[in-house]
C-alpha cells in the first residue's frame, strides 16, 4: 500500500516549487469572490501566505489606481460572459513597489467559477518598455535622417518608411504600403521600374545586398536620382526576415555627370571633326564688313542666319558669334543637317525615349538639350524635312519641345545660329521650305563673301595654310614663289577657302624643297571649258606678271632687299632667291 498522504504532500511540494520558480501562482474564483490563492500568489502580491484569500474589494485595493477600473470591468465581463480571459495589470505591494501581473483564467470544469494563474511579468514588461522606448528613439533618428529609409519584408512587401521618405513622396505610411511597384501610382520612374523588379527578383533568390541608381517621383511630380542600397537581415536559420533600404539623393551629382558627359561628347565630336581653318584670316573690306556684323549681333540672343557658298567659312563665323556672346562659357553644338538621314533629323535635334521607334533601344539626349545655355549651330538648315521644320519653329518661338515618344515638355535656353548655301526664297516658292520658319531664322542675316571677292586675302591665306600644313607634314617650307601667288590670285576659286586649303595641303605633300610648289594645271575647276591653248597663253604672261610683282615689292621696301622689312621678306622668299630672279628678269635699281 502507498501512503497517499505522503504522495499528496510531495505533489504539493513540487507544485509549489514549480510555481515559485516560474513566479506564477494559482487561484480559484466565483461570484462570491476568491476561493483559493496559492502561496506563490501571496508572495507575488507581497502578502502573508498564512492569510486567507482576499475579498474582491481587498483585491481591487491592491491593483494600481490607474488600472483599477479596467480590472473591475474585466471581472464583471468575465462573470457575465463566462469566457476565458487574459490581461495584464499593475499591482502595488504593501511596501509600495509596483509589479506587473498577467492574469489568465478559464471557466472551471465543474461549477460556475473560474480557475487560473497570476504570473509576475514585471521583468518582461520592463524589457518590452525598454525595447519600445528604443524603437521610438530609433524611429525619431530615422525620421531626422536626410536619406529615404524603408523596411521591406522577406518578399519585399512594404512595412515601414521614414518621415523623409513620406514627405518626399507626398504620401502617408498606409498609402505607401498599398502601392505596388510597377503599377500606376508607383514612385519609380517608368524607365527604371523594370530594372528595379529584375534586380530585386535576383536579390530575393541570391539573398545578397545590392545597390542601384533609380529615379523616384517627388510629391510635385518631378523625378530625382537616388542611390538605393538594399541590405538583408537574417534569422538564426539564415532566412531573410527584413530588407533595409537607404536611398541617398544623387540628383545634383547625376546632373553634373550628365553635363560633363554631354560636354565631353560635344568636345570629342569637335576634335574628331577637321576644321576648315583655325582662325579667321584676312583683312579685305568684304571680310571686315562681316566681322563688324558679328561684333554687333554677338552680344544679343538674336537668331543669326548665315548665307554663303560652300567652303566660305560659315561655321567659323558661327563660332565667332558664340565666342563673343554671353554664352561663350556654354556649349557650341554643331549639327550638319545634310549629313543626317531625313528620318533621323527629329531624333538628332530633340532626342527620343526608349522604344520611340524601331531601333530606339535607349534614351537619347537631343542636340537642343546638349546646347542648353549655349549655342546650337544648324549647318545646311535648308535640308531639314518639312515635318521637322514645324517642330523647329515651335522651339524657336517657345523654347520648349518633347522628345520623340514622350509627353513630357522640356524647356531649354538655346541661341540658334543657322547656315545655308541654298536659295531659301526659291525653296519657299517651290514649297520645300516653310516661310514662317524662314522669317523666324532670318532675324539677323550675314552673307559670307566668296573668295573671288576677297582677292586681297589670298596671299594671307596661302601663308597661313602653308605654315600650318608644313608643320603637320614636318616639311621645311618657308616661302611661296611670287608668280605662284599671282596665278592663284587670278583663279576664281569655285570651292572658296576650302578649295584653297586643299590645294595648299596637296602642294605641301608634293613639295620637296623650302619653296611651295603648286601645279597650276590642278586649278581647273570641274566643268571648266578652258582649252590648253588658253592655259598656255596665260602661262606666257607669268614672266611679265612676276616682274611687275617684284618691282612693286621693291618699291614698297624702298629697294631694300634683305632684312625683316625688305622686299624678300614681303615676297616670302630668301634674299638670294630674289637676287637670282632680279638678274634673270633684268631688274636693277634705277639710278
Amino acid at each position: 500500500m502507498v501512503d497517499t498522504t505522503d504522495v499528496g504532500s510531495l505533489t504539493d511540494f513540487y507544485l509549489g516549487e514549480g510555481q515559485r520558480l516560474a513566479h506564477m501562482g494559482s487561484w480559484a474564483f466565483d461570484a462570491g469572490g476568491f476561493k483559493h490563492w496559492s502561496s506563490e500568489l501571496f508572495a507575488i502580491y507581497g502578502l502573508d501566505p498564512a492569510a486567507k484569500a482576499p475579498s474582491i474589494p481587498e483585491y481591487l485595493a491592491l491593483v494600481h489606481p490607474e488600472d483599477r477600473e479596467f480590472v473591475a470591468q474585466n471581472i464583471q465581463k468575465m462573470l457575465a460572459d463566462h469566457h476565458e480571459f487574459d490581461f495584464t495589470k499593475r499591482i502595488v505591494r504593501p511596501d509600495g513597489t509596483i509589479r506587473h501581473v498577467r492574469c489568465v483564467g478559464v471557466p472551471a470544469a465543474q461549477g460556475e467559477g473560474f480557475v487560473g494563474t497570476g504570473i509576475d511579468v514585471t521583468e518582461q514588461e520592463q524589457l518590452t518598455a525598454a525595447l519600445r522606448k528604443s524603437e521610438v528613439e530609433l524611429r525619431q533618428i530615422l525620421d531626422l535622417a536626410p536619406q529615404i529609409i524603408a523596411v521591406l519584408g522577406p518578399k519585399r512587401e512594404r512595412l515601414y518608411a521614414n518621415r523623409t521618405a513620406l514627405t518626399y513622396l507626398g504620401s502617408t505610411l498606409d498609402e505607401w504600403r498599398q502601392r505596388v511597384m510597377g503599377a500606376p501610382g508607383s514612385e519609380a520612374h517608368p524607365d527604371d521600374d523594370e530594372r528595379m523588379r529584375d534586380v530585386g527578383a535576383q536579390a530575393i533568390i541570391s539573398g545578397s545586398p545590392y545597390e542601384l541608381e533609380v529615379r523616384l517621383r517627388a510629391a510635385d511630380g518631378g523625378y530625382r536620382w537616388f542611390l538605393a542600397r538594399y541590405n538583408p537581415v537574417r534569422d538564426d536559420q539564415g532566412q531573410i526576415m527584413r530588407w533595409y533600404v537607404a536611398c541617398t539623393d544623387i540628383d545634383d551629382r547625376k546632373r553634373i555627370e550628365d553635363r560633363m558627359r554631354n560636354e565631353t561628347i560635344a568636345l570629342r565630336e569637335e576634335l574628331d571633326r577637321a576644321s576648315m581653318f583655325e582662325e579667321i584670316v584676312g583683312s579685305s573690306p568684304a571680310l571686315q564688313s562681316v566681322l563688324a556684323q558679328v561684333a554687333k549681333v554677338a552680344q544679343t540672343d538674336a537668331t543669326v542666319l548665315i548665307f554663303g557658298e560652300t567652303g566660305t567659312g560659315k561655321e567659323l563665323v558661327a563660332r565667332a558669334v558664340h565666342k563673343r556672346s554671353r554664352r561663350a562659357s556654354g556649349a557650341f553644338i554643331r549639327v550638319n543637317c545634310a549629313a543626317i538621314p531625313p528620318s533621323l533629323v527629329a531624333s538628332e535635334l530633340f532626342g527620343h525615349e526608349k522604344g520611340a521607334f524601331t531601333g530606339a533601344v535607349g534614351q537619347r539626349i537631343g542636340r537642343f538639350e546638349l546646347a542648353h545655355h549655349g549655342t546650337l549651330f544648324l549647318d545646311e538648315v535648308g535640308e531639314i524635312p518639312l515635318e521637322v521644320q514645324v517642330k523647329l519653329l515651335r522651339v524657336l518661338q517657345e523654347q520648349e519641345f518633347e522628345r520623340l515618344g514622350s509627353t513630357r515638355t522640356l524647356r531649354v535656353d538655346v541661341r540658334l545660329v543657322a547656315a545655308t548655301n541654298r536659295d531659301l526664297a526659291q525653296m519657299i516658292a517651290t514649297h520645300q521650305f516653310r516661310s514662317d520658319l524662314y522669317y523666324r531664322l532670318n532675324v539677323f542675316p550675314i552673307t559670307m563673301p566668296p573668295l573671288r571677292e576677297r582677292v586681297d586675302d589670298i596671299p594671307l591665306l596661302l601663308r597661313h595654310f602653308t605654315r600650318h600644313h608644313a608643320q603637320l607634314c614636318n616639311k621645311p617650307i618657308t616661302s611661296i614663289a611670287a608668280d605662284t601667288v599671282a596665278a592663284l590670285c587670278r583663279y576664281s576659286w569655285p570651292g572658296n577657302v576650302r578649295e584653297l586649303e586643299n590645294v595648299v595641303q596637296r602642294s605641301v605633300i608634293l613639295s620637296q624643297g623650302s619653296i611651295l610648289e603648286i601645279t597650276l594645271d590642278g586649278l581647273i575647276a570641274p566643268g571648266a571649258t578652258q582649252s590648253r591653248t588658253t592655259l598656255a597663253r596665260a602661262a606666257t604672261t607669268l614672266e611679265s606678271l612676276q616682274r611687275e610683282h617684284i618691282l612693286c615689292a621693291l618699291a614698297d621696301a624702298h629697294w631694300v632687299i634683305a632684312g625683316p622689312h625688305g622686299a624678300a621678306a614681303r615676297l616670302g622668299i630668301k634674299r638670294t632667291s630674289l637676287q637670282y630672279k632680279m638678274r634673270k628678269l633684268g631688274i636693277s635699281r634705277p639710278v
